[in-house]
């Protein structure tokens, strides 16, 4: 079983790495070809060569949106758990548990709690 994970994840960082590092370039020269095409038309700044885009690229990266590859299917998917989660904890409350609960959420959000 190890040796299929470990067979398993190296196959996946083969693939990926290639894929990452081709993103990276080509990225950087989409970078490169829209500031040259949009930039210098309409502001003073001349044209950037491809290692200053994709220096661009990654400062804005880091600037901006940080380096969070992860997937966005597995925190929607987590979303949708801990509403279910908070659904059958809240459906388990008798009355008064509930309206306790309310309360408590009113005071949180700065209402005064209907009594």
């Amino acid at each position: 079983m190890e040796t299929t994970k470990r067979h398993s994840f190296l196959t996946r960082f083969c693939i990926m790495t290639p894929l990452v590092v081709g993103g990276l370039f080509g990225v950087s020269a989409l970078v490169m070809l829209l500031w040259n095409w949009i930039i210098p038309a309409i502001s003073p700044l001349t044209a950037v060569t491809y290692w200053q885009a994709m220096g661009l690229f990654i400062l804005s990266r880091i600037l901006f949106g940080g380096f969070r590859f992860r997937r966005h299917h597995h925190a929607v998917n987590r979303h949708f758990a801990n509403h279910a989660q908070f659904r059958d904890r809240f459906m388990d409350m008798n009355e008064d548990e509930r309206q306790q609960f309310k309360n408590q959420w009113k005071q949180r959000c700065c209402k005064t709690p209907n009594t």
